[in-house]
């Protein structure tokens, strides 16, 4: 017998949720991406899946993408924080990688290069998140260098929004200001939309979306909304009840004793711990369900085991207990462990066995 801790992922929900995404400007073109393994949903399952569907994917850096072109993924793969060594532009331009350039070190090792084939360039413009990316004059005078490049084959002017998903900031509506601006001088296809910009900011739809965490079901968004309501969650973590307790008023529970019971109480210990990824950080009162039943977290997580207030549910030895899913929203959980829901899907770790939906075998 296998333990229970389980990680089930649902493809044919990310590709749902890839259409939602595609549909809010389905004249353009939408990335789907896939950094950080998929966002903890497994890129190569994900991407077999999305790639009859997708222009192609987007990646953190070229380790990523080579995962993928070994995998047998042939869509072009955009390296989002570009290449960190010449060295690496062979290999990007055999295999058709598009690579953001950011700086002047990337900008130099392609114009100065000798390649077998040009490259496609994203080409950043920093329009206020201060982490990558050009400024606006710096910007035009890199689009002057590449524009009619040899080595480049095309270009695409890209950036980041900042607080898309806080609808109360002006910053988002400037961000796009700003980078239109520069589009007036350095005409070529844009990209700004993050998944809080696809589903939020109609300005920010230009002609090149890339859509996140809202394929993986989740929202990067505070309110509820019409696009949030229509995404499928991807990723149900469970477990089950592997002993049972009753305690008297008084009595603690777990590691120094965070939760004393001040009535009698029944409770369960779950295989699952922080050693799988769930967040040690999980407050006394964090929402889970066992048997369906809606119950709290109660004591502090461990390495390898939880434990849950059984008190008045029908449920006791081998009850199934899911920690988020269909049933129980990620950011709802998230919101109890000081986190988002992006940490909590790429936090689960390998030996939590996983299991694949909708996936068909090539």
């Amino acid at each position: 017998m296998a333990r229970a801790a389980t990680l089930t992922i649902d493809l044919d929900a990310i590709a749902h949720n890839y259409q939602i995404a595609k549909s809010r400007a389905p004249e353009q073109q939408a990335l789907a991406v896939v950094k950080a393994n998929a966002y903890g949903h497994g890129a190569i399952d994900v991407a077999r899946k999305l790639e009859p569907d997708v222009p192609g994917f987007a990646v953190a850096c070229i380790e990523e993408a080579v995962e993928l072109r070994d995998a047998g993924i042939r869509k072009p793969i955009l390296l989002l924080e570009g290449f960190f060594t010449a060295d690496e532009l062979d290999y990007i331009c055999r295999h058709n990688i598009w690579t953001a350039v950011h700086n002047d070190f990337q900008l130099d090792a392609i114009t100065s290069a000798k390649l077998a084939e040009p490259v496609n360039v994203w080409l950043k413009l920093n329009t206020g998140m201060n982490r990558l990316g050009f400024g606006p004059d710096d910007y035009r005078l890199a689009y002057q260098k590449l524009k009619d490049h040899p080595q480049v084959s095309g270009i695409t002017l890209m950036s980041h929004l900042t607080s898309a998903d806080n609808l109360a900031s002006p910053e988002t509506r400037q961000q796009i200001e700003r980078f239109n601006s520069v589009y007036r001088d350095c005409p070529t296809p844009r990209s700004i939309a993050n998944s809080a910009g696809t589903m939020k900011h109609p300005g920010a739809l230009q002609d090149w979306q890339r859509p996140g965490i809202m394929l993986y079901g989740s929202s990067p968004l505070t309110d509820e909304n019409e696009v949030q309501s229509r995404l499928k969650p991807a990723m149900t973590l469970t477990s089950e009840v592997i002993a049972v307790h009753e305690l008297q008023p008084g009595e603690a529970i777990g590691y120094n004793g965070t939760w004393v019971c001040e009535r009698p109480t029944r409770i369960g210990t779950v295989a699952m711990g922080y050693a799988d990824g769930y967040p040690r950080q999980a407050r006394n009162g964090t929402p889970v369900l066992v048997n369906g039943q809606r119950t709290q977290l109660i004591g502090r997580v461990s390495m390898d085991m939880l434990t849950v207030d059984l008190t008045g549910l029908d449920a006791g030895l081998g009850s199934a207990v899911e920690f988020w899913g269909d049933n129980l929203l990620a950011n709802e959980v998230a919101s109890w462990c000081d986190t988002i829901s992006y940490t909590l899907f790429t936090g689960i770790t390998r030996r939590v066995h996983r299991k694949l939906q909708g996936f068909e075998r090539r």
